[in-house]
């Protein structure tokens, strides 16, 4: 099986230090570990299946399919596979507006 590089943009991981704090200041940080934890399997499982994400909605509305996204309820990860390496470019709670997320963050809006 072919292994795919798996890289986080500045972004991204950022996204996860204020996830991080946000769980830590209202929980617990070893719940604020647990769920990074179960984050960074998942981001870890990109390197052998990048394709298993399904497309966002939102960006299939306007015609975009580089980019693929999976789950860890509530957090949704959205990526895409370039060749060999797959950049994760946002990893947020899906609660939130997405399509203005998305927006600003990958098409420069």
């Amino acid at each position: 099986m072919h292994r795919h590089e798996v890289f986080l943009t500045a972004a991204a991981e950022q996204d996860l230090a204020d996830l991080f704090d946000y769980i830590a200041t209202r929980d617990t940080p070893a719940a604020a570990n647990r769920v990074l934890d179960r984050i960074e399997k998942v981001v870890a499982s990109l390197a052998s299946l990048p394709e298993r994400g399904s497309h966002p909605r939102e960006l299939l509305a306007l015609g975009i399919r580089d980019y693929r996204q999976v789950f860890f309820k509530p957090y949704r990860l959205i990526y895409r596979a370039v060749d060999a390496r797959v950049f994760i470019y946002l990893i947020v709670d899906g609660r939130r507006d997405m399509r203005t997320l998305l927006a600003r963050r990958l098409l420069g809006a």
